[in-house]
């Protein structure tokens, strides 16, 4: 050193470090427990979309069998529950196949 000055390097003494907080979504465990809930929860929107169907497939039955009491017995009021009962049925498993499989999507 040609002057002959001691050059002061940074001096960490005294000093605190900065607490790093570590990232949870980026851990291992956390991802795994988050895929496991998405997992369930979409196999419970599949169930869910197969129960509802049923319902509404046992709904559109009854409404058939309705339907042909009424003709056979030539009763007007049965005959008209019968087709009401149909179309229902046939709306719960329209909604059964369209609305809820986007409930998996809601999430993710």
């Amino acid at each position: 050193m040609p002057s002959g000055k001691k050059h002061k390097h940074f001096q960490t003494k005294g000093r605190r470090k900065a607490k790093i907080v570590p990232n949870l979504w980026t851990n291992s465990g956390i991802k795994i427990l988050v895929s496991t809930i998405m997992a369930f929860f979409t196999n419970s929107v599949t169930a869910l979309k197969t129960v509802v169907t049923a319902i509404g497939a046992g709904v559109a039955v009854w409404g058939i069998i309705n339907l042909l009491e009424g003709y056979g017995n030539d009763n007007p009021g049965a005959k008209s529950q019968g087709i009401k009962q149909l179309m229902a049925g046939g709306g719960i498993v329209i909604i059964a196949q369209t609305v809820i499989p986007q409930l998996s999507s809601l999430f993710s």
